[in-house]
C-alpha cells in the first residue's frame, strides 16, 4: 500500500509537466497548420495576379515548321525552273525537227531535179545536131522525096529522116520533147516571138509560123521556139 501511494505521488508531481508538453505540441501543430493555410491562400492570388498582368503568348511556328516551309518553297522554285527549261528544250526540239524535215524535203527535191535534169547540158548540145538534120530534110524538095528519077536523093532523105526520128525517140526517152507550136496560143514560157503579122483567118496571139522548133526537158524549157505571132488588127 505504501508503494502504491508513492507511485501516485510521483505521478501527481509529473502531471503538470506532461500537460505543459502536450499544450506546447498542440500549439506548434496549430501554428504549422495556420502557416500552411496562409501560404496556400497567398499562392493562387499571386499566380492569378501574374497571369492577369502578363498577356497570353500567341502560339508561333516552331523551328521544324519553319524548316519545312523553307524546303517546300525551295522545291516549288526548282519545279518552276525545271518547267521553264522543259518548255525551252521542247521548243528547241520542235524547231530542230522542223529544220531537219525542211532539209530532207529540199534534199529530196534536189535529188529529183538532179536526176531529171542531169542530161540538160548534154541534150542542149545535141539540139544543134537535131536542127541540122531538120535543115537537111528541109533542103530536099517535096517533089523529089518520093521521085523514082532521083533514087539517090530519095534514099538520102529517107536515111536522114530515120536518123532524126531515132534521135527524137532518144530525146523522148530522157524527157526531152520537141515543140512545134504552129496554130497554138502564144506562151511566153516556151515561145519566143520573132515577129508579128496580121492574119484575118486566125485569132490574135496565135502562132502563125515556126521559124525554129523549141525543146523542153520534162516541164522545164530548154530552148524556146522561135515563132511568128498573129497581130491584133489596128
Amino acid at each position: 500500500r505504501a508503494k502504491m501511494l508513492r507511485l501516485g505521488l510521483r505521478c501527481a508531481s509529473h502531471a503538470p509537466l506532461a500537460r505543459h508538453r502536450a499544450d506546447h505540441v498542440a500549439r506548434s501543430s496549430l501554428a504549422r497548420a495556420l502557416c500552411s493555410q496562409s501560404e496556400a491562400a497567398a499562392k493562387p492570388a499571386g499566380e492569378a495576379e501574374t497571369t492577369k498582368d502578363t498577356p497570353e503568348a500567341e502560339p508561333g511556328p516552331s523551328g521544324d515548321d519553319e524548316d519545312s516551309v523553307a524546303r517546300v518553297t525551295k522545291l516549288e522554285q526548282q519545279v518552276a525552273e525545271l518547267d521553264e527549261q522543259l518548255k525551252s528544250k521542247h521548243d528547241h526540239l520542235l524547231r530542230a525537227l522542223a529544220d531537219t524535215d525542211n532539209m530532207r524535203r529540199r534534199a529530196t527535191i534536189d535529188i529529183e531535179n538532179a536526176n531529171k535534169y542531169a542530161v540538160g547540158n548534154f541534150a542542149k548540145d545535141l539540139l544543134d545536131v537535131a536542127d541540122n538534120l531538120g535543115r537537111a530534110m528541109g533542103a530536099v524538095p517535096v517533089e523529089m522525096r518520093q521521085s523514082e528519077d532521083h533514087q539517090d536523093l530519095k534514099i538520102l532523105y529517107e536515111g536522114v529522116m530515120l536518123t532524126d526520128n531515132e534521135l527524137m525517140k532518144v530525146f523522148s526517152k530522157h524527157g526531152l520533147i520537141r515543140l512545134e507550136p504552129l496554130g497554138e496560143k502564144f506562151d511566153p514560157n516556151f515561145h519566143n516571138a520573132l515577129f508579128e503579122a496580121p492574119d484575118p483567118s486566125k485569132e490574135p496571139g496565135t502562132v502563125m509560123h515556126v521559124a525554129m522548133p523549141g525543146y523542153k526537158l520534162h516541164d522545164r524549157c530548154l530552148r524556146a521556139a522561135g515563132v511568128g505571132v498573129v497581130r491584133k488588127p489596128l
